[in-house]
């Protein structure tokens, strides 16, 4: 191999490091200042909340676990919102390649992910690890602060189109009051008989304990890898 050919593929591979490696840390560092944004506005919602309610057996309080996690206690629920400490690529057969935002540059349709996760507060309370929680929501953040959010209701409907929507205090605010409105909106259905007809002893005797039945609730949806890419 000529000498030149070697140093045509290592200005290559600079070109790709200096451009792509910088972006996705660019952006990676941005998502940990909205993440902090989003703490905030938990924080404020839930202090506004405790003004108006008395009843102290309403749960109302957050934990921080750790700088990319918070647990937030709303009545019966957690929600959990994670940021993801990777940087993700719109799937080639995305249909918002085709609109003019991301013709423009490609590097729009590189985001950051912030994942939120409904559970039952029961389950965190009492350690019950088999218990399910369910994605009801993932928010998509790219280089210029434009999101999208995929989910259910008004979470997957309001938010599409990150060519308009750019992260502020007021988006985020109404995000978080709407997924805790969601969350609370679905209640624990009781299970199919069928599916709780067998205990095998151990399970029995752990009854008194605080007996571990994989409990959860049952969303209208679940977002799975084999569904499609939105």
């Amino acid at each position: 191999m000529k000498k030149d050919q070697v140093s045509q593929n290592r200005e290559q591979l600079v070109k790709l490091l200096v451009s792509k490696a910088s972006l996705k840390q660019d952006i990676a560092d941005d998502c940990e200042k909205v993440f902090i944004m989003l703490k905030e506005a938990i924080k404020k919602e839930l202090l506004g909340l405790q003004e108006k309610i008395t009843d102290k057996r309403v749960r109302l309080s957050f934990k921080e676990k750790g700088n990319y996690e918070i647990h937030v206690f709303v009545g019966s629920d957690v929600l959990v919102f994670s940021l993801h400490n990777n940087i993700f690529r719109l799937p080639d057969e995305n249909p918002l390649w085709g609109t003019a935002y991301f013709q423009a540059d490609s590097d729009h349709g590189y985001f950051g992910l912030i994942n939120i996760y409904n559970f039952l507060a029961e389950s965190f309370l009492q350690n019950r690890l088999d218990d399910i929680g369910y994605l009801i929501a993932r928010i998509k953040i790219n280089k210029e602060r434009h999101f999208m959010v995929e989910g259910n209701g008004q979470l997957g409907t309001l938010f599409r189109d990150p060519q308009r929507m750019e992260i502020n205090d007021e988006f985020i605010t109404l995000m978080v009051q709407m997924t805790f409105h969601y969350a609370m909106s679905l209640d624990l259905l009781i299970p199919p008989y069928a599916n709780q007809e067998e205990l095998s002893v151990a399970q029995i005797q752990l009854i008194g304990e605080g007996l571990r039945l994989k409990t959860g609730k049952q969303l209208g949806f679940k977002m799975k890898h084999e569904d499609t890419e939105n």
